[in-house]
C-alpha cells in the first residue's frame, strides 16, 4: 500500500475537521457530556472551537482543489495545528486532569500531523 497523496490527506483532513466541528457548533453541551467533560461555560467557547474547526475543514477542501500550489496550508493546518493540538491535549490531560477520552483527539490529531509531515517531506515541491 502506498503513501497517501497530499490531495487525499487534504480531503481526509477536511472531512475529519468537519465531523468534529458540527457537534461542537450544534450540540456543544451534549458533545462535552459524551466525552466526559463538564458543560462548557460559556457555551459560546465550545461553539467558537467548532467554528475554528469548521474553518480548518474549509481550508483543507480549498487546499485539495490545487494542492501543489497550496501546500503551505498543509504545513499550517495539517502539521502545526495537528501536532501542537495533540501536545496540548496530552499536556492538559496529565497537568489538569482533562478526560481520558481527550487522548483520542491527541492520538488522531497527532497521527494526522505526522502522516502529513511525512507526506510533505516525501513529496518534492514542483519547480516554479
Amino acid at each position: 500500500m502506498g503513501f497517501p497523496s497530499l490531495r487525499t490527506l487534504a480531503i481526509f483532513g477536511g472531512l475529519y475537521d468537519l465531523a468534529l466541528s458540527a457537534p461542537m457548533l450544534l450540540a456543544p453541551e451534549l458533545t462535552a457530556r459524551l466525552f466526559g467533560a463538564p458543560p462548557p461555560v460559556p457555551v459560546l467557547n465550545a461553539q467558537l472551537n467548532g467554528l475554528f474547526t469548521l474553518t480548518l475543514a474549509l481550508g483543507y477542501f480549498w487546499c485539495a482543489q490545487e494542492v501543489e500550489s497550496r501546500r503551505g496550508y498543509l504545513w499550517v493546518a495539517g502539521v502545526f495545528v495537528k501536532l501542537v493540538g495533540a501536545a496540548l491535549f496530552v499536556g492538559d490531560h496529565f497537568l489538569r486532569g482533562s478526560p481520558t477520552a481527550f487522548l483520542l483527539f491527541a492520538a488522531t490529531d497527532g497521527s494526522i500531523g505526522l502522516v502529513t509531515l511525512a507526506a510533505l517531506l516525501r513529496s518534492p515541491r514542483p519547480a516554479q
